[in-house]
């Protein structure tokens, strides 16, 4: 027990560190980054929803320098074609042979950069590679990094030119994080930076340093999965999840998935709490971000104003909280 406890404390204390490098970029998203740092811990993939000039793209450039891992981003546009995103076989003249000529989903983190400009086609091309950590080009399989993970970025406001993502493709993604504008201090603090003569395009300069490598990552994956969850907290889970189901509110409730992904998600927010056991408040912190895109409203509900987020939180109040 006492080996776990000391896991626990070192994912914990990697998180600070990485929070700590973030810092000297990216003023504030406290919340966003949290969750970013969740996934990483799970294994999943985020989808982050804000309007331009938020720090969306700054944050991802930032955190593949913190934890030294190859960073491409792919700048999604209607003509996009798949071999774009994962590449393709191109004859080799001297040795008669193909050689694969790799795209940029061969990499460690991956920013898929207004994901819903481009056509389904080409959308599905993250498919694999989000689900199974490999792609298949030509009919052969090839394997992706250990640590291979998908921030993608969306618009919430332009729809002229966009292909909204499916449920299969929005279903991949482990959370749905909203970017907010910042606070007025933070916006203040970060207007203060760039008079003092920071710029975003130049990283180097920031002092932004790597603090994790990709084993330790795996290991603080390993450490998160070993959190204690006890039999009531996993019922609740279930319960939370399976009543999106039974609301008529909604055409569509959250899939298994969902509750997988709250199960795994739970783990690591209490690693990097430090604490080897899940609580309730673990579940309440991290329901939106799972569930909200998971869940389709009936054409009145949203005539009426009712919103994904306020749908959890109606069943956040609904489902018993299980007595710690």
């Amino acid at each position: 027990m006492e080996e776990a406890t000391v896991n626990f404390n070192a994912v914990s204390d990697a998180a600070d560190k990485i929070r700590t490098e973030l810092a000297k970029v990216v003023v504030g998203q406290r919340d966003v980054i949290d969750q970013i740092l969740v996934a990483l811990l799970s294994g999943g993939h985020v989808l982050l929803e804000g309007v331009p000039g938020i720090a969306k793209t700054l944050i991802a450039r930032t955190l593949a320098l913190t934890i030294s891992a190859d960073f491409n981003r792919i700048q999604f546009t209607p003509d996009l074609m798949p071999s774009d995103v994962l590449g393709t076989n191109v004859f080799d003249p001297s040795t008669g042979k193909f050689n694969l000529r790799k795209g940029p989903i061969f990499t460690g983190l991956l920013l898929a950069d207004e994901i819903n400009r481009t056509p389904p086609k080409t959308q599905a091309a993250l498919l694999e590679a989000m689900q199974e950590r490999r792609v298949t080009i030509d009919g052969e399989e090839h394997q992706l990094e250990p640590v291979f993970t998908v921030l993608a970025t969306q618009n919430p406001i332009e729809y002229e030119g966009t292909y909204p993502l499916p449920e299969a493709q929005l279903d991949r993604f482990m959370f749905k994080t909203i970017v907010p504008y910042p606070a007025l201090d933070t916006e203040v603090g970060m207007l203060t930076r760039y008079n003092e003569g920071f710029r975003s395009v130049d990283l180097e300069q920031t002092g932004v340093a790597p603090v994790i490598d990709a084993q330790t990552l795996l290991q603080a994956r390993s450490a998160a999965a070993s959190i204690r969850v006890e039999q009531p907290i996993v019922e609740y889970i279930a319960k939370l999840v399976r009543r999106t189901r039974e609301n008529r509110s909604l055409v569509l409730g959250a899939s298994p998935r969902a509750s997988i992904y709250l199960l795994l998600g739970s783990k690591a927010l209490a690693a990097l709490n430090g604490r080897g056991f899940v609580i309730p408040d673990d579940i309440k912190q991290l329901a939106a971000p799972v569930l909200r895109h998971r869940l389709i409203l009936r054409p009145e509900a949203e005539i009426e104003g009712l919103t994904p987020d306020r749908v959890v939180e109606s069943t956040l109040a609904e489902v018993e909280v299980p007595r710690q």
